[in-house]
């Protein structure tokens, strides 16, 4: 039986999995777990391909303790209860639990997941999910609050290639060819940023060739081009695609966003992706130009998730053109971005007194909340006062963009604030 080039060069240890340093690095968030033989329930949030399976595999067996995995497409509530009991025996000679890996966890149904929260809360299992999809959306709120949530970022060029080179080194087979890497470009585009799928290439493009491989992009285009269809979906095109869908619903044309949606629902896409990447977009790129828009891409999240396709496409449709022939504003965008971009630099700045809370006696004997004006006993419900950090008082972060209902708010806040807010 042949095994896959991927599986026989999945890393056996934390030192030779690639990537992810920011989680498994020197200084990583998930390396005093690793050190201590203690691991948290976590769910691990990334792209196919970047090694959340492998990780969870490795984390186990670092803190050596049994692994024991679900797949949420062909497991239900039945099989993870006996899961379940099964680790509830194994403890009671054990002091470390086991850990339960459920690949896809987003696929779990609310009850699935409901299932899981007594062992996790009193510690009969590790619980370790992975999912591609945004936990947020996907995972109820009992169970997130119960895990650390970690993200897993697409592997870079470096990491690819570091992975490529050890697998023509290292591997049984492919290590008694002779092959030269003459270029990668795309053969990494192939891939997609996947890993998994980048070996699988690899050993085929290997395979298909007597004598020395040469390795450049002809040559991968040549061959590749053939199986193309085969990667497309969460591949390069799934990225590119969605990436034209967004920057056409930016640049007003929902003739163009129309097309790229329809590749998306032909080429078989999650039509929730669709949807919360449309929320998204109503949020980022028109904002306070067209609030409604929001509105109408939350709609359409809750109109496909409850109707499901072929006719989720309709609403989708729909809202994607609305989005396109909406004015435009990315100032809430930036607004948020330049309020952290500050905390980043300046850190936790005291809240001032007058806007602390003052519940109790001694809280009011040291200031708390002296001075506040309730801006609903002063005309039009406004009273200049500092709600900033005296540090950083005056900083703006808030411009208003050149829509109407922007104009306004322009006009709005000069009328209030004058010019306390500096530019």
């Amino acid at each position: 039986m042949h095994t896959p080039l991927a599986e026989r060069m999945r890393p056996k240890t934390i030192e030779e999995y690639v990537g992810q340093k920011h989680l498994v690095g020197k200084d990583g968030a998930l390396r005093p777990s690793i050190e201590r033989k203690v691991l948290p329930s976590m769910i691990l949030w990334g792209p196919p391909g970047v090694g959340k399976t492998t990780l969870a595999n490795l984390l186990a067996k670092s803190a050596d303790v049994s692994f024991h995995t679900l797949s949420a497409v062909s497991s239900g509530v039945k099989e993870v209860r006996e899961v379940i009991a099964s680790s509830e025996k194994s403890n009671m000679f054990r002091t470390t639990p086991p850990v339960l890996f459920i690949d896809e966890i987003h696929r779990f149904s609310k009850s699935q997941q409901d299932a899981l929260l007594g062992a996790v809360e009193r510690g009969v299992i590790t619980l370790i999910g992975a999912t591609t999809e945004n936990p947020s959306f996907e995972v109820i709120p009992a169970l997130l609050s119960r895990t650390q949530l970690y993200v897993l970022n697409p592997l870079s060029e470096d990491d690819l290639l570091e992975i490529v080179t050890t697998s023509l080194e290292k591997d049984t087979s492919l290590s008694q060819v002779e092959v030269e890497l003459k270029s990668t470009k795309a053969l990494f585009r192939y891939s997609g940023g996947d890993a998994r799928k980048l070996l699988n290439q690899l050993e085929w493009l290997v395979q298909r060739s007597e004598g020395k491989v040469v390795i450049d992009d002809e040559y991968v285009e040549k061959t590749l081009q053939q199986r193309g269809a085969r990667y497309d979906k969460s591949g390069e095109q799934h990225y590119d695609i969605i990436s034209a869908f967004i920057k056409s619903i930016r640049g007003s044309d929902p003739n163009a966003a129309t097309y790229w949606l329809a590749r998306m629902i032909e080429g078989g896409e999650d039509a929730k992706f669709i949807a919360r990447r449309l929320v998204i977009s109503a949020s980022e790129d028109i904002g306070l130009a067209n609030p409604t828009a929001l509105i109408m891409a939350t709609n359409t999240f809750l109109a496909v998730e409850r109707i499901g396709m072929p006719e989720g496409r309709i609403p989708l449709a729909q809202c994607t053109i609305y989005l396109a022939t909406s004015p435009k504003s990315n100032a809430s965008y930036m607004a948020i971005g330049k309020a952290q971009a500050e905390i980043r630099k300046s850190g936790d700045l005291p809240v001032p007194l007058h806007l602390r809370n003052a519940p109790t006696k001694s809280m009011k004997d040291l200031g708390y909340g002296k001075g506040y004006a309730y801006a609903h006993d002063h005309q039009g419900n406004f009273v200049d006062q500092n709600y900033l950090p005296d540090e950083i008082e005056g900083t703006s972060f808030f411009e208003p963009g050149s829509s109407d209902r922007e104009k306004a708010l322009k006009a709005f806040m000069e009328n209030n604030w004058g010019k306390r807010y500096k530019k």
